[in-house]
């Protein structure tokens, strides 16, 4: 969470944010799989798939030195 408030740079901030919504989507997965809910399971691939995406995006902006 500090590294994602005061990271020295935009990659650690960008790595962080990344670290934090893949621990969401395993909490969800977790939840889940206690809870006996396969619902859930989709949310949690949601949630992976869209930081995936998400971590790719920005790094194609830092790529191109837009940020």
């Amino acid at each position: 969470m500090v590294r994602l408030a005061i990271g020295p740079t935009i990659s650690d901030r960008i790595v962080a944010l990344n670290t934090l919504s893949t621990q969401a989507a395993l909490a969800v997965l977790f939840f889940a799989a206690f809870a006996d809910r396969t619902i859930y399971l989709d949310v949690a691939l949601w949630l992976a798939s869209f930081s995936y995406l998400g971590a790719i995006v920005w790094a194609r902006y830092l790529e191109r030195g837009l940020l």
